[in-house]
């Protein structure tokens, strides 16, 4: 899968995503868009998911439907934690479908979850 990091999520995620290609938003120019129109470029340059810690994306999943791209949602951007959940956050991305949403619940040091509304 082609996947969009946005500009909050921690680079060292990368490796721990085998088999799928990162693109950064901020490498195109993209980390000014609102989330609307950072979907809709998303799409429009074939990229399967988008994955962000924005916490503000959860309030927009209903505009999700009939979208070709899916978004995983951290629960916080801060690798410390994030590094402890990297199971978790692969299994999110890997079980994306085109239109979905997945939260990866990360607190503090604790086994993280993923939450489909």
């Amino acid at each position: 899968m082609l996947i969009l990091f946005d500009h909050g999520v921690p680079a060292p995620l990368v490796p721990y995503l085998i088999g799928h290609a990162v693109v950064k938003a901020r490498g195109r120019g993209w980390d000014r868009l609102s989330n609307d129109d950072l979907l809709a470029e998303a799409e429009r340059a074939g990229f399967d998911v988008f994955l962000t810690a924005d916490k503000n994306i959860r309030h927009q999943q209903q505009n999700l439907a009939g979208r070709k791209i899916a978004v995983v949602a951290l629960s916080t951007p801060q690798w410390p934690l994030v590094r402890l959940h990297t199971a978790e956050i692969a299994a999110a991305v890997n079980a994306a479908k085109p239109g979905s949403y997945a939260e990866v619940q990360i607190p503090g040091g604790v086994g993280g979850q993923v939450r489909h509304p």
